[in-house]
């Protein structure tokens, strides 16, 4: 879909994706992820001299059915200055997160035990206990996990990993390259103790029953909320790539997360909104970009352009600039730079009239100095 951004406010701004060139672009990638899957599967299978045995091709069909899809947004000028070690998460209508298996390891603050009662407790939901694994708390994350295999073998224990939003930031100089060198297993950040609500439930006179059941329900609360989120890491630059669907959702389901996960990316992380995107595409992990929305205007406002066509006639009038930046009259006596056709091809032909004049001269005064010197010589010898 082409479309061209005019210079409306964001909030003003009527541009959006079409929901049947998404939902088309969502089924024609779909159908080459299938395809190709097939297509791998049986070029492996005719190579392989164990065959017989189904079940590696059963656990590929899986493993492609988990494959992520991809959504990046590209704009025009950057939309942060620098790295920002928090991300944000956007909900979907579709979870990422529905496997049963799914294995969660939440990274807590110190002490972790209160967690750790809150997650033991008969109140919290039997399907959230039985998918969190580990509970750690960050001094023992920092004790126990040092070197770069011990945070490998943490890495691949675990599924999806949950972080205190309180420490969310130190979490990168403890996790180091091997969670950030790609968006798919960074932390997530959830609230587990907002100390403003504290202080607000501290003031009313609760018991402790009540107030750990409230404690209890909030924690899964956000647990479920992270689940059914994806998460955006933004960095410094003109792209952001989100997963917003898997090989195995149907068209309809992926064209949905697109379209919920476009509108709050562009509204909440995007400077100058819609008038700042340059493009939207989908892609596989080895497919190429399907492309969503397109702009055709390159800047995002046209004053940027009047200022650049008004510099560049003033430069072709005869107007220059200096080292220091300031513009300044050109000499008309000047035959260097670029000059009117006419002027300049008049003050060369004056230069080499006049130029030719004088050699003329010259080499005529020394013919005739050469020929008295021989009429001399030859007339002393005669």
């Amino acid at each position: 879909m082409m479309t061209t951004i005019g210079s409306r406010l964001p909030k003003e701004t009527p541009y959006q994706l079409d929901p049947e060139q998404t939902l088309k672009a969502s089924r024609a990638l779909l159908q080459h992820i299938q395809t190709e899957t097939k297509r791998l599967q049986q070029a492996s299978s005719k190579k392989s001299l164990l065959s017989t045995s189904a079940s590696g091709s059963d656990d590929d069909v899986a493993g492609d059915a988990e494959a992520p899809i991809w959504m990046t947004l590209t704009t025009k000028q950057h939309i942060v200055d620098k790295n920002r070690l928090k991300p944000s998460k956007i909900p979907v209508p579709h979870s990422l997160n529905t496997s049963p298996d799914l294995r969660i390891c939440l990274i807590t603050a110190d002490p972790q035990r209160a967690v750790k009662n809150l997650v033991a407790d008969p109140a919290f939901p039997e399907q959230l206990k039985t998918r969190i694994t580990r509970i750690i708390g960050f001094t023992k994350l920092k004790a126990r996990y040092k070197t770069f295999e011990q945070l490998r073998q943490l890495l691949s224990e675990h599924d999806i990993f949950l972080a205190d939003d309180r420490i969310i930031t130190r979490l990168p100089q403890t996790l180091g390259k091997v969670f950030y060198k790609g968006p798919s297993k960074r932390p997530i950040p959830i609230i587990i103790a907002d100390s403003r609500k504290d202080k607000k439930e501290s003031k009313m006179p609760k018991d402790d029953g009540a107030a750990g059941k409230n404690s209890t329900q909030a924690l899964a609360k956000e647990i479920e909320k992270a689940l059914n989120s994806v998460p955006v890491s933004v960095r410094p630059g003109t792209l952001v790539a989100v997963r917003v669907g898997l090989a195995a959702f149907k068209p309809e389901q992926l064209a949905e997360n697109i379209t919920a996960v476009v509108s709050k990316l562009v509204e909440r992380h995007v400077v100058k909104g819609w008038r700042n995107v340059r493009g939207i595409h989908i892609k596989g992990q080895s497919s190429t970009a399907v492309p969503l929305w397109l702009a055709e205007d390159l800047w995002t406002e046209t004053e940027d352009i009047v200022e650049a066509l008004e510099g560049r006639e003033q430069l072709e009038n005869g107007a220059e600039q200096d080292d220091s930046g300031q513009k300044r009259k050109r000499n008309p006596a000047s035959t260097k730079g670029p000059q009117a056709g006419s002027r300049k091809r008049a003050k060369v032909i004056e230069a080499k009239n006049g130029k030719r004049g004088s050699d003329q001269e010259g080499a005529q005064a020394r013919k005739s100095k050469l020929a008295a010197q021989k009429a001399k010589i030859f007339g002393g010898e005669l």
